[in-house]
């Protein structure tokens, strides 16, 4: 497939809780579209701090956004006022923000998280209470963890697509006899 070629850059954010599928749908969404890909929990396991980890991912993306491409980013538990700082970020540098919520019902994200990284179900709950799920005005698509990566890249490329301009009566083809389409 083509690398996602929009009129103006895009940052697609993916959000949700931990096992709810978030990674699946943005690994394979910037793999896809060719799109820089940037996972924040990487640099929670790489850094030897939280706010080391913090100023590794700003850095990061503050050279990702340099390329003025569409790229996907990956928050792990990120707050609304984390979420806002990024947004203010993204909007400076003249991205476009895109939050994908991953939804998915907690008994699944729960078995899905211990299988991925063996957390045990104390410590799975203590992190999805860390969670803060998107407001209406900060405009989250949310699509669903248990659905297909084509259903949900589907919904994604819907949002991003530029509405179609609307046809005038003249140009619309017409029915004809049998099936048949009459253009003018």
């Amino acid at each position: 497939m083509k690398s996602l070629q929009l009129d103006k850059p895009h940052a697609i954010v993916v959000i949700g809780i931990q096992g709810s599928g978030k990674t699946f749908f943005a690994e394979k969404f910037a793999t896809t579209f060719k799109a820089p890909y940037i996972e924040q929990a990487f640099f929670n396991g790489a850094a030897r701090d939280a706010k080391a980890a913090s100023d590794l991912f700003e850095s990061v993306l503050a050279e990702t956004l340099k390329t003025g491409k569409s790229i996907v980013v990956e928050l792990a538990n990120a707050s609304r006022n984390d979420r806002l700082e990024i947004a203010k970020h993204l909007s400076k540098a003249g991205y476009e923000l895109m939050l994908i919520w991953v939804q998915v019902d907690q008994e699944t994200a729960m078995i899905r998280a211990k299988r991925a990284s063996g957390v045990t179900q104390a410590e799975y709950r203590e992190d999805s209470k860390r969670f803060m799920a998107p407001l209406q005005s900060e405009k989250p698509l949310v699509i669903s963890g248990k659905h297909t990566f084509a259903s949900q890249a589907k919904v994604a490329l819907k949002r991003l697509s530029p509405p179609r301009p609307a046809q005038k009566p003249s140009e619309r083809p017409q029915q004809a006899h049998r099936g048949q389409i009459i253009v003018r």
